[in-house]
């Protein structure tokens, strides 16, 4: 996987977060879990990735406060925020501070190719 597409994957679900990398693979990205705000933040300090997928409602730093905590540094990244919540007042809050999307989750894997296809235009799909 060496060269390919590096997603961030912040959700504190295991059981999504693992379906989503599994997905992410199956699409020819590289997945980097984490599975909080706080874990995100850190591994961003020295390592650069090509797009977010961030959980809004996580305990601890939530979605939202780690948006903000993105704004403040450098990360160019796009950042496309998964969340259960249906909230079209959240939904403009979140891209006020930069989200690039706002995605439920159940359409998630169903929009999944299409925003990677957006996204992250270079990226070679798998072929098996």
């Amino acid at each position: 996987m060496d060269g390919c597409a590096r997603v961030a994957v912040v959700d504190d679900d295991h059981r999504l977060r693992t379906l989503i990398q599994e997905e992410l693979v199956d699409e020819g990205v590289h997945p980097v879990p984490c599975t909080s705000a706080e874990e995100l933040l850190e591994l961003i300090k020295h390592d650069q990735f090509d797009l977010i997928l961030l959980d809004l409602m996580m305990p601890g730093m939530d979605g939202m406060s780690c948006l903000k905590a993105l704004e403040d540094i450098p990360c160019r990244a796009p950042i496309l925020v998964v969340t259960a919540l249906s909230d079209e007042l959240k939904r403009q809050e979140v891209m006020r501070h930069g989200a690039s999307e706002y995605i439920l989750k159940p359409d998630l894997f169903e929009r999944l190719p299409e925003l990677l296809n957006q996204y992250l235009p270079d990226r070679k799909p798998n072929q098996d």
